[in-house]
């Protein structure tokens, strides 16, 4: 099945610069019906928003926010839900910093946001609650897919996410909400977040950021690329991979593998 970008409401947070702000200019190209930018960084949500509506009328609305405050965030959802519908939630907010200072904040955006996001969003599309259905876009990374010492805690979040969003996305839910939730996992790709990265462990960070070498790059622009592309071809539960400037490409068998491997002695 192949799900249109035409005449839809998007929300996206962390969407005013990087992967997020090219994923917008597509979703506008191709036709969708309102795309929402929440975000904090309002200079450059600003300039995004009056660059598209100024080229394409007004598709785009910026909302200067922090996915970390509930009440804005939900607040947000809630209001262009009333306004314009809802039809697609892309949790892309994300940081990268495992400092001693920064780590709590790292799980509350990666994480606790994410899961309040896709909770609500859910509550609001949901068809057995009067709803039209809709999808949830859930980034993950790279990082959940392998094992390495480099960032444990960020490692830990794209975790949580993937397995969070693969239950959520099961046929338990999907059947009665029609509200489809698919994983996303970015690879290595050129954005802030490799130049910010730091590290609770003073001798791990003195590695980066040649630790990273080894992984497969990409532009933002092909990252966006295949989270359009994921959004038009995944089926809920699904877990999907963005590297390498390769296309979207459909990793959940081998996700579902992975887990069988690793429950087998749970079972056996």
């Amino acid at each position: 099945m192949t799900y249109e970008v035409k005449e839809k409401v998007f929300f996206i947070t962390g969407a005013a610069t990087g992967i997020g702000a090219h994923a917008v200019r597509i979703l506008v190209e191709e036709g969708a019906k309102f795309v929402v930018v929440f975000d904090p960084n309002e200079k450059e949500g600003v300039a995004l928003q009056n660059e598209l509506n100024s080229k394409y009328g007004e598709k785009v609305k910026f909302i200067k926010g922090d996915v970390t405050n509930e009440e804005q965030f939900i607040g947000s959802l809630r209001s262009v839900k009333e306004e314009h519908g809802l039809d697609v939630l892309i949790n892309n907010a994300g940081i990268m910093n495992d400092s001693l200072a920064t780590y709590k904040k790292e799980i509350e955006i990666n994480v606790t946001a994410l899961v309040t996001g896709t909770i609500k969003a859910m509550e609001m599309m949901r068809k057995d609650e009067g709803g039209n259905g809709g999808t949830i876009i859930n980034i993950s990374s790279v990082a959940g897919l392998c094992q390495l010492p480099l960032l444990p805690v960020y490692w830990a979040t794209k975790s949580a996410v993937l397995q969070f969003s693969n239950c959520m996305g099961l046929d338990h839910y999907y059947s009665r909400s029609g509200v489809r939730v698919v994983a996303l996992c970015y690879g290595k790709t050129d954005t802030p977040l490799l130049v910010n990265m730091h590290s609770f462990d003073k001798h791990m960070e003195k590695t980066f950021p040649g630790s990273f070498d080894e992984f497969p790059g990409q532009r933002p622009e092909s990252a966006a690329r295949c989270l359009v592309d994921t959004y038009k071809q995944a089926s809920s539960g699904s877990t999907w991979l963005a590297t390498s400037e390769r296309p979207a490409e459909d990793i959940s068998a081998d996700v579902k593998k992975a887990y069988e491997i690793m429950s087998s002695k749970i079972f056996s």
